[in-house]
């Protein structure tokens, strides 16, 4: 029998969804500045903040499903070499 793939909670999910939808509304922010041709220092300010908007949804969605991918649909311990691969993929 194969294990069931954990979910990740959807009333949890709601403020990454937001986060993500600000991310994309920066990142088209930063489209208009590059076709705009404008200043070099606040594209990157701006596409860092991109980044960070993105890397913390990923962290917020790993928080809230670990729990869940911790266990496998038998109780049982899930594969941690398989959570750190996911975890280190978001450095």
């Amino acid at each position: 029998m194969t294990a069931a793939t954990p979910t990740l909670p959807p009333d949890e999910m709601g403020k990454v969804v937001n986060r993500l939808k600000r991310a994309q509304g920066q990142l088209a922010g930063v489209l208009k500045m590059l076709e705009e041709g404008r200043d070099c220092a606040d594209v990157v300010t701006q596409l860092s903040a991109v980044s960070k908007a993105l890397d913390r949804a990923g962290f917020a969605i790993i928080a809230s499903g670990l729990k869940q991918c911790l266990q496998d649909a038998d109780g049982q311990d899930a594969d941690v070499e398989k959570l750190q691969k996911l975890f280190l993929s978001l450095a």
